[in-house]
């Protein structure tokens, strides 16, 4: 049951939701720009023992992390569990799952991801909604890609098996809030935006249950 495959079409599940989030719960929105990269942060402490290939380090971890990185060495410990367990794949879902959570969000629409949402993540988003609908106000939402993503980080903690990794999105979209009049008080018609996020997954290694739950947002 944990086979990469099924996490990918899980995370996918996620991405529908994300996309289109308000400042006070999601990321920062910037005027159109053209997408940055940002360097890896130097690493200092000593060489993490997390080579699966013998002669050399596993590239599915250090394409994303640096190699001495305690990241890195999280990562390991997750695909020692877990062999079937890839990086790679886990990022192409994440990618997935930013779109389809942002987008349930925008539309109100939370219970079609309530499985894949912590339940402290799932109650600031629903205070959100409710506060939108209580304000007459409705969203007009168009996700127009991811344009940057990157693992910020992952920690694993050994005793419960239980991992966490950060994905930071740049995403790409429209997004527009009417009042009750049909109003625009925010947002242009056509115009895109971009939207900076890093949001945090957490699931435990080796378990009967694939689904890696969105735990934490932020910028």
């Amino acid at each position: 049951m944990n086979s990469p495959i099924l996490q990918l079409l899980v995370l996918a599940g996620i991405a529908i939701f994300l996309i289109l989030r308000l400042k006070s719960v999601l990321g920062t929105r910037d005027g159109f720009e053209g997408p940055t990269r940002s360097a890896p942060a130097p690493e200092t402490r000593r060489r993490r023992e997390f080579e699966v290939i013998e002669g050399g380090p596993d590239h599915d971890i250090v394409d994303h992390v640096p190699e001495d990185s305690d990241a890195a060495a999280a990562l390991a410990e997750m695909k020692r569990i877990e062999p079937d367990f890839s990086v790679t794949t886990f990022l192409q879902g994440a990618r997935g799952a930013y779109e389809m959570i942002l987008m349930a969000f925008e539309r109100g629409k939370l219970d079609e991801v309530t499985p894949f949402l912590d339940r402290d993540v799932y109650e600031t988003f629903a205070q959100v909604v409710d506060a939108r609908e209580q304000q007459g106000l409705t969203i007009e939402a168009e996700f127009i890609g991811v344009r940057e993503l990157t693992l910020a980080d992952a920690r694993f903690d050994a005793d419960t098996r239980r991992a966490e990794i950060s994905v930071r999105y740049v995403g790409e979209l429209i997004s527009v809030v009417r009042d009750s009049a049909g109003e625009i008080v925010e947002g242009v018609p056509g115009q895109s935006k971009r939207q900076k996020d890093v949001w945090t997954y957490e699931r435990v290694m080796g378990a009967d249950d694939p689904n890696w739950r969105l735990v934490a947002t932020g910028e």
